[in-house]
């Protein structure tokens, strides 16, 4: 019981990377105030929860009215977040995990980041959302898992917002190369756990045959 709490948390934890966020947002926010920062912290967590948790809800119901089954959808899902997982590793940032180049820009020039990129796809990003997928469709009405998966992600994205709010102070505190270090070692559990769903999403279709 206490082991599914902590591989949850752990998970959620290195998928969202709430450390890693801290020197983006500080990299978007550099000219802005306090008061400013705060807000957009504030608006793009709570955004981001509403499409985590909505996808918390609905997300499995979605994958049966499309015909997909779990053992593709591990499958699949256990190939994106390893993709992720080598982005981590190599201390790069592709459309997985934050922004092209083309979107920084974008962002650059907004008023407004606390949607885009803040919300979507720096913390409710295909790697979250392909996460939760993962947790609740093997069992969309398991009532421990949703109660579970409720709580964890509610706290990290408590995190999250902390770290958002401290980000001046955890980006000085770390560095680059202090942020990266910890990408990369957090980039390794989260390929083994892509390496996991893979797995289980072959002996799924195997035993299926």
């Amino acid at each position: 019981m206490f082991d599914e709490w902590i591989h949850t948390f752990v998970v959620l934890f290195v998928v969202i990377d709430p450390l890693g966020l801290a020197p983006i947002f500080a990299a978007l926010t550099p000219r802005d105030d306090a008061t400013y920062r705060t807000r957009m912290a504030v608006k793009g967590t709570a955004l981001a929860a509403l499409i985590l948790f909505g996808v918390m809800l609905i997300g499995g119901r979605i994958l049966g009215w499309l015909g997909i089954g779990l053992p593709a959808f591990r499958i699949a899902g256990g190939v994106l977040l390893f993709l992720l997982a080598i982005d981590m590793v190599f201390a790069r940032r592709s459309g997985l995990q934050g922004t092209t180049a083309l979107e920084q820009e974008e962002a650059e020039r907004k008023a407004d980041v606390s949607v885009f990129p803040l919300a979507f796809p720096l913390i409710a990003g295909p790697g979250a959302i392909t996460t939760i997928l993962l947790m609740t469709a093997g069992d969309p009405d398991g009532i421990m898992i949703y109660a579970r998966l409720f709580i964890v992600l509610f706290a990290v994205l408590l995190l999250t917002l902390a770290s958002l709010l401290l980000a001046s102070r955890v980006a000085t505190l770390l560095g680059e190369t202090g942020a990266n270090v910890i990408s990369r070692l957090l980039g390794l559990v989260l390929a083994a756990l892509a390496a996991q769903f893979i797995l289980d999403g072959l002996q799924g279709s195997f035993a299926s045959l």
